[in-house]
C-alpha cells in the first residue's frame, strides 16, 4: 500500500468536466498490456478498471461510462492514457500499469482531486451585494494553496475557511465587477503542472439592487465623553466583510440628515477617501483585516450625536447605534468678573447639567443663556474663598454621569497685595522702639543729602576729601558715639549723623547705621544706606 505523499502526479479537475490521466511510453512498442486500477478516497481497496491488450479487453467492477482509453493503438503510440468524466464519487489512486509479458515496464500513480466552485447569490448578481466565490477541493492534501482573480488580472483576498474551502469576496458589487473570474490551485509534491486555473463566469444585474432586509440591530447605547478624550464607539460583535459608519449631528430633529463618515473594504483593502480624521479603527483586541470592528473618536463638542455602525456579512447587516453627549468647559474673563461656561451637545438625552465647588458648602448661582450651555459667574479678582475646582457634571436619563473639572487660581495682584498683608504684619509686630528707629530713616535720608552738598562743594574747590573719590571705592561711616564726640566736627553728615545716633541711643537700641557714598566718573553721586541689627 502506497502512502498518501506516494504518487507521481495530481490532477486538479472541476466535477463533470472531461479530463485525461495520462500515461505514456513511447519506448514501449509490441505485445504489451496495460492495467487501469483505482483505490477510491478514503478506502484501501484497489478495484479493476480495465485490463487491455492488442487482442483483447477486460472490463472491472470500477469501469463507468465515461472511462476509456485514449487511444486504441496504444502498442503502436506508447499512449496508454484514460479519459473521463469524474463526479465526486471519482476521487481517488489511479494506477497505470504496463506490462510486457511478466514483465513490469512502467507504473504511474496519479492522485485524482474534484473542484467544486460555488457563486453566491445566483447570477446575475443583484448590485450592493456580497459576491461570494468559494473553491472546493477534495481531498484537501492535493493543494498547497488556492487564490482567485477578478477581472483584468486583480488579485483577490481569500481564505480558506476550511480544509477544503477557500473564499473569496465582494462586498457592494456593482456593474462594472462583471467579468470572468479565475481559480487557481496549486498541487502538492509532484504533478506535471505547476497550477490549476478554471474560469467562472460572473455578471452582475444591471436593473436588480440588493434588498436588505434581514438587519439585526442591537440595543441602543447612550453614553457621554468629555471632549477631546478618547472613546471607543463599539460594532456588532460579528466578523464581517464590509464595515460603514453613519453620523446624525447632534441635536438634529431630522433623522434624514444622516451621513457617512467611514467604510472599509476589508477584502478589497479599500477605506473611504473622506473619512473623518477623529474617527479610526480600532486596534487589538479588534483586527479590521480579520472583520472584527470597532472605532476610536476624540471628539469635539459638535461631533456628538448618533453614530451607527453597521457590519455587512454576505448578505445581512448587523447595526449598532450609539447616541453621543460631548462635554466641555470655556472660560470667559471680563473686566469685573470670570464666566465658567459649561457646553453640551446631544441635548435629547441629558436630564441634567450643574456647577459644582469644590467646598459643597458653597453654593453657585448659574444660568443659561442658550441651548447647551450652563454659566457660572466668579468675580474678579479672584481672592482664596473663591479660589478652587469647579467641576461641570452632566447627568443623562439614564442615570449615567459625566464630568469636566476646572481649576481657578487666586489672583496675581490679591497674591501680590496677600504678600504686602504679610509684610505689614510683620512690621506692625516689631518692638515698638525698632518702630521708632524707623522714623529717623528720612532724618538719615536728610543727613545723606547735606554729605552729597558738602562733597561737591569741597570737590570744586579742588580739596581732597577722605572719601576715595577718584579710586571709586565707598568709605564707611560707622557711628561710634564717643569717636564723634572726641574727634572735631568734619562736615554736616558727622554732626547729623550724630544727632541721630543720640536718639538711637535714647531709645536703648543696638543699632548701627551705615552709610555709603560713591562718586563716580560722570560726577554723580551714588548713595546708599541700610539699618544694620545685631543679632
Amino acid at each position: 500500500m502506497r502512502s498518501r505523499a506516494d504518487w507521481n502526479d495530481v490532477v486538479v479537475v472541476r466535477e463533470g468536466m472531461l479530463t485525461t490521466l495520462i500515461c505514456n511510453d513511447t519506448s514501449v512498442k509490441g505485445a504489451v498490456t496495460i492495467n487501469w486500477k483505482v483505490k477510491l478516497f478514503c478506502t484501501n481497496e484497489w478495484k479493476l478498471i480495465m485490463l487491455a491488450s492488442a487482442n483483447e479487453r477486460i472490463s472491472g467492477s470500477a469501469l463507468k461510462p465515461s472511462m476509456q482509453l485514449t487511444d486504441s493503438n496504444f502498442k503502436d503510440s506508447g499512449v496508454f492514457s484514460l479519459s473521463l468524466k469524474p463526479e465526486a464519487a471519482d476521487i481517488g489512486f489511479y494506477s497505470c500499469l504496463i506490462r510486457q509479458q511478466e514483465k513490469i515496464l512502467k507504473e504511474e500513480i496519479i492522485l485524482l482531486a474534484i473542484l467544486t466552485v460555488s457563486v453566491f447569490p445566483d447570477v446575475p448578481i443583484p448590485q450592493y451585494s456580497t459576491l461570494r466565490l468559494i473553491a472546493n477541493i477534495t481531498p484537501d492534501f492535493a493543494f498547497t494553496k488556492v487564490t482567485w482573480a477578478g477581472p483584468g488580472d486583480i488579485t483577490l483576498k481569500s481564505e480558506k475557511k476550511l480544509k477544503t474551502n477557500t473564499v473569496a469576496k465582494l462586498p457592494q458589487v456593482l456593474n462594472n465587477d462583471d467579468g470572468a473570474y479565475v481559480c487557481m490551485v496549486y498541487p502538492r509534491g509532484n504533478s506535471s503542472s505547476r497550477l490549476f486555473p478554471f474560469n467562472v463566469d460572473v455578471t452582475v444585474a444591471a436593473d436588480k439592487v440588493a434588498s436588505f432586509t434581514n438587519i439585526t440591530h442591537g440595543p441602543l447605547i447612550s453614553t457621554a465623553i468629555q471632549a477631546h478624550t478618547s472613546f471607543l464607539l463599539t460594532c456588532p460583535g460579528v466578523v464581517g466583510d464590509y464595515v460603514q459608519v453613519h453620523w446624525v449631528p447632534p441635536d438634529t430633529r431630522n433623522q434624514s440628515n444622516m451621513k457617512k463618515v467611514f467604510n472599509y473594504d476589508r477584502w478589497r483593502g479599500t477605506l473611504m477617501t473622506n473619512q473623518n480624521e477623529k474617527l479610526q479603527m480600532a486596534g487589538l483586541p479588534y483586527n479590521p483585516e480579520a472583520g472584527s470592528f470597532s472605532f476610536l473618536l476624540t471628539p469635539d463638542l459638535k461631533d456628538g450625536g448618533l453614530y451607527v455602525c453597521e457590519v455587512l456579512l454576505n448578505d445581512n447587516i448587523f447595526s449598532q447605534r450609539t447616541s453621543l453627549s460631548v462635554l466641555k468647559v470655556k472660560i470667559k474673563k471680563y473686566p469685573s468678573k470670570m464666566e465658567l461656561i459649561c457646553l453640551y451637545s446631544g441635548r435629547s438625552q441629558v436630564r441634567r447639567v450643574e456647577w459644582k465647588h469644590h467646598n459643597e458648602s458653597r453654593k453657585l448661582k448659574m444660568s443659561s443663556s442658550s441651548l447647551g450651555s450652563i454659566t457660572t459667574s466668579l468675580p474678579l479678582p479672584i481672592t482664596s474663598d473663591i479660589a478652587g475646582n469647579y467641576t461641570c457634571v452632566l447627568h443623562l436619563k439614564n442615570g449615567q454621569a459625566i464630568q469636566a473639572t476646572q481649576a481657578i487660581t487666586v489672583s496675581p495682584k490679591v497674591v501680590k497685595n496677600l504678600s504686602k498683608e504679610s509684610v505689614d504684619d510683620t512690621t506692625s509686630s516689631l518692638h515698638p522702639s525698632l518702630a521708632a528707629l524707623l522714623l529717623l530713616v528720612p532724618l538719615v535720608a536728610a543727613a545723606v543729602g547735606v554729605l552729597l552738598w558738602r562733597q561737591r562743594h569741597i570737590s570744586d574747590r579742588g580739596i581732597e576729601q577722605s572719601l576715595s573719590v577718584r579710586s571709586g571705592e565707598a568709605e564707611n561711616i560707622y557711628e561710634n558715639p564717643e569717636d564723634i564726640r572726641q574727634a572735631p566736627p568734619q562736615g554736616p553728615v558727622y554732626m547729623v549723623s550724630y544727632y541721630a545716633l543720640t536718639h538711637m541711643q535714647a531709645l536703648c537700641l543696638h543699632v548701627s547705621v551705615q552709610v555709603t557714598v560713591t562718586h563716580t566718573f560722570t560726577s554723580a553721586y551714588k548713595v546708599s544706606f541700610s539699618l544694620l541689627h545685631p543679632p
